[in-house]
């Protein structure tokens, strides 16, 4: 596969991402704030995004989990999820956040546990895609380095 091909179909598959809600213009201005002074810095944010939200998505399973649940704190972890996957533009665990704390607000644990699942549902969704999207650029940026080495030992 030609290089030009490869770049479509990594632009293609970012593109899909944007397509299915899973992103919103927040990543994009995230990607805009890289550089190449820090030409990691979309990967670091992310990857932090996960780190907090697994210990989120486990803080609330726990608190769920409890006899006397209290709403508030439920509330207050969600609403730090929410947070947390607007910043980087999760668009589909940013809204299934929203409905979440509709039924907080409300009290109602059969929602709230509904939600916990709908929520770990779309992050583990956005997780995988954004994963598989890193891995791809990763490959491609080796392989356009490899191939201009390549190239200026061989004069292409």
């Amino acid at each position: 596969m030609e290089v030009g091909q490869m770049q479509k179909r990594l632009m293609d598959y970012t593109k899909s991402l944007f397509m299915e809600g899973l992103l919103d213009g927040q990543f994009l201005q995230l990607q805009q704030l890289q550089d190449e002074s820090n030409p990691n810095f979309v990967v670091e944010v992310v990857s932090l995004f996960f780190n907090d939200s697994e210990k989120l998505l486990n803080d609330l399973s726990m608190a769920l989990d409890q006899p006397n649940v209290d709403f508030k704190k439920v509330d207050s972890i969600v609403h730090q999820l929410k947070g947390s996957s607007s910043s980087i533009g999760a668009q589909r665990v940013k809204n299934a956040c929203i409905y979440f704390r509709n039924f907080c607000e409300e009290q109602n644990i059969e929602g709230c546990l509904r939600c916990l699942h709908q929520v770990k549902q779309e992050y583990y969704l956005v997780k995988n895609k954004l994963e598989t999207l890193f891995s791809v650029s990763t490959l491609l940026l080796i392989f356009l380095s490899f191939f201009f080495s390549f190239c200026d030992m061989h004069y292409c």
